[in-house]
């Protein structure tokens, strides 16, 4: 027979306190990209060139698309982001959510795109190289 739990207050106000805060560090992440969104931009763009994970005949439509991207994620509301995000969610135990909407951009939209020529490397790797320089600009 299953066991039932009871959520007494104390239960109920910690899972409130770990909700709140989990939602105030993807705000707050969210509303810092919108002061760096260029220099971000550029910053993943290099990286993502250097490892060698994206070839581009044209370095600068990549990172205006880059750029859209991050100003696009601003404006955009919780559940178009959680649909962007749904099929990469398990790349990390816990994701950053810009880096995770940027790397689900790079592998489903800007392989599409008439300057890129290839993308190499797995979502694990490109997840890492747009986390570090993410983390490096927003913390």
């Amino acid at each position: 027979m299953a066991k039932v739990f009871n959520r007494g207050s104390r239960e109920a106000r910690l899972l409130s306190k770990i909700e709140s805060s989990k939602e105030y560090e993807r705000r707050t992440a969210i509303a810092k990209v919108r002061d760096i969104s260029e220099t971000l931009a550029t910053a993943i763009t290099s990286k993502l060139i250097e490892a060698g994970l994206v070839e581009t005949k044209n370095q600068n439509s990549l990172e205006e698309m880059i750029h859209g991207c991050l100003e696009e994620l601003t404006r955009a509301d919780d559940f178009d982001v959680d649909y962007s995000i749904a099929p990469f969610r398990t790349i990390t135990a816990v994701p950053n959510i810009v880096s995770l909407y940027v790397t689900a951009f790079v592998i489903e939209k800007v392989i599409d795109h008439r300057d890129t020529v290839d993308i190499y490397g797995s979502d694990e790797e490109i997840y890492v190289c747009i986390n570090r320089q993410v983390t490096k600009y927003i913390q």
